[in-house]
């Protein structure tokens, strides 16, 4: 097959369709960023860079059999302004003639969700000889105006799926795709007809590296100043700030055997409240947070112990010196200076009940939190490990927050008959 793929970042449609045992002809990539294109070349070097999106010419390139790409997503997004595709004097664009009409006559565009358009134009001309070319188009979760938008522009309403079934990250997601399709209603409307994947049960724990570099760990300082944020916060009467849950939650189910590794809670730090001050928000799910090309939406909560003693506090129990110290467990006692407990990076805490944000802030016991590290990001992603080694880690998570979740990918490609 040939293929285009639009906004091709680091080429995830090419590991997907790798996966789906695909074979490829003329790999033709539009992409502008030079750290994407240099994960590309540097694995898969055979593609054919065509730059931006604006100028790609279908007259230039071979036949095209799949069209593939994933348009920007920030304007339709729950996350942003939502105010989809528009000019910078506020039109909403609704057709593609009309985004033609606009772009000629040199009018300037919001945000970069208009793109969209450049998907149709090039998705227009390629049907012009072929008219039974294979698409694939995907987005975020919008709004039910801009999805019926994209839906009609494109003739046919796209499949949601959660990237949670097939990794350990929730990432859900909207693809239109007319690999294989079915008629709904009176009047024959077209749906894209992707079976939502197995759940293959992954969660964090399964994902998370046995090593981690002390550079991910924020520092004490910060997690001091989030406690006491929670602290403040509680004393108002309100629910802002950090919130660990309890024993029957999901996240109960995390854990990582022989490292140390037991609690974990995958969270997200962002702005709230007047003073856009940060607070954790954990997720009870086992699943991370959508990956998002900002490295601070994606960090875990460790409790930890003393470096010189472990312990496990079962249900209900307090988190104070005394019931530490009278505690023995799997054959290790505290110490006498279990009041002075320190961060340590090999014996953590293990909570299996509940641990309440205001015995955590007014006990000696200070959680460690750190971002996810690229090859775990990689692994939420579903990509293989380094796969974007090459670039720098502020590069490799810009990427796979704005990258595909590979097997939900290979999964739809796997639908192609062949």
């Amino acid at each position: 097959m040939n293929i285009l793929s639009l906004f091709d970042g680091m080429s995830c449609g090419q590991q997907a369709l790798a996966r789906a045992g695909i074979k490829v002809n003329k790999y033709y990539a539009s992409e502008i960023d030079k750290h994407a294109i240099r994960v590309t070349q540097h694995n898969y070097p055979n593609t054919i860079q065509l730059g931006s999106v604006t100028e790609v010419n279908v007259a230039d390139l071979e036949p095209i059999d799949l069209l593939i790409g994933g348009s920007p997503c920030q304007s339709f997004s729950f996350a942003g302004k939502r105010n989809g595709m528009t000019t910078s004097c506020n039109e909403e664009i609704y057709t593609l003639e009309r985004y033609l009409e606009l772009k000629a006559e040199g009018f300037q565009f919001e945000g970069e969700s208009y793109l969209f358009w450049e998907y149709m134009r090039i998705l227009t001309d390629i049907r012009k000889y072929n008219p039974d070319v294979l698409f694939l188009l995907e987005n975020v979760e919008m709004g039910a105006k801009w999805e019926r938008v994209l839906s009609e522009a494109i003739g046919i309403y796209g499949v949601h799926i959660n990237s949670a079934l097939v990794s350990a990250q929730n990432r859900k997601r909207i693809y239109w795709t007319n690999i294989r399709v079915r008629e709904e209603g009176l009047f024959g409307e077209l749906h894209s007809d992707i079976p939502q994947p197995e759940d293959r049960g992954i969660l964090l724990k399964d994902i998370l590296e046995d090593e981690v570099d002390e550079k991910y760990y924020l520092s004490d300082e910060v997690v001091g100043n989030l406690i006491e944020h929670k602290r403040r916060h509680e004393a108002l009467g309100n629910g802002f700030g950090a919130k660990f849950h309890e024993g029957e939650d999901k996240m109960g189910a995390l854990r990582v055997g022989g490292r140390g590794f037991d609690d974990l809670i995958c969270c997200a730090m962002r702005g709230r409240g007047e003073n856009n001050e940060q607070q954790l928000e954990p997720q009870p799910s086992g699943k991370s947070n959508s990956l998002a090309s900002v490295q601070k939406d994606n960090l875990l909560v460790i409790p930890e112990a003393t470096s010189k003693g472990y312990v496990e506090i079962e249900p209900g129990e307090c988190f104070d010196a005394e019931n530490i110290n009278s505690k023995t467990r799997r054959g290790r006692k505290m110490t006498d200076k279990s009041n002075n407990l320190m961060a340590s990076t090999t014996n953590f805490m293990r909570y299996e009940g509940s641990l309440p944000a205001d015995q955590l802030a007014t006990s000696n016991i200070s959680p460690r939190i750190r971002r996810l590290t690229p090859v775990e990001c990689e692994r939420l992603q579903t990509v293989e490990d380094n796969y974007t080694a090459c670039v720098s880690d502020t590069q490799r998570y810009k990427m796979l927050g704005n990258g595909w979740t590979v097997e939900v990918i290979a999964h739809i490609f796997r639908h192609i008959i062949h």
